[in-house]
């Protein structure tokens, strides 16, 4: 597949079979995201992948997380939509085959960088943003579903002490066999994203 068709007829899906994806489709996907561009080529994501068992208890992780966030009267009323659609993003993750964890390897941002270092974090987190984009386009290409979701950062900390990181949590991707063929969803006309000079 020509790559522009990729990217115009690649839908963000939330329905998956219940089929497993083989493993050389996953790493296909994997090195896929290893081929973005990054400053200085420093390559700053990891991925941790998910299936069977440890997916499953990824689930309850996040589950969790939602559960405590929602039990804070003072946080929910403040983050009920965030709330209700990592619930949503929970049901999709339940029902994907595979889930991947995309982390980022340089995490140094705090308020007190200087310029320099504010600007490579900006540029490290576009390059894992390829990344994903990447391994959304590549499982397209072979036929798998993708969904990028970043709502779980609702349970955030319940997360990454699971995985026992400190690495800064970007995204969740679920990856499966597509049930459904959602329509595309209306995008701005050009004229409004684009401004010639």
């Amino acid at each position: 597949m020509e790559t522009t068709e990729a990217i115009f007829k690649r839908k963000s899906v939330r329905n998956f079979l219940e089929k497993d994806i083989d493993r050389a489709i996953i790493e296909k996907i994997l090195e896929a995201g290893g081929r973005a561009p990054s400053p200085r080529n420093i390559q700053p994501w990891k991925y941790i992948v998910m299936e069977g068992k440890e997916k499953s208890a990824m689930i309850e992780v996040v589950r969790e997380g939602i559960k405590k966030r929602k039990a804070d009267s003072a946080l929910i009323k403040s983050y009920r939509t965030v709330v209700l659609l990592a619930e949503y993003s929970l049901e999709v993750l339940e029902e994907a085959p595979v889930c991947i964890f995309v982390l980022n390897t340089q995490n140094k941002f705090s308020l007190s960088q200087g310029m320099e270092e504010k600007i490579y974090e900006m540029m490290n987190l576009q390059a894992i943003g390829a990344a994903i984009q990447n391994m959304c386009l590549a499982a397209f290409d072979n036929g798998i579903g993708s969904l990028w979701i970043c709502d779980i950062h609702i349970a955030y900390s319940e997360i990454c002490d699971w995985l026992k990181t400190e690495l800064a949590l970007v995204a969740v991707i679920a990856f499966g066999y597509s049930s459904e063929n959602p329509e595309p969803r209306e995008r701005k006309p050009l004229g409004e994203i684009a401004e010639w000079r």
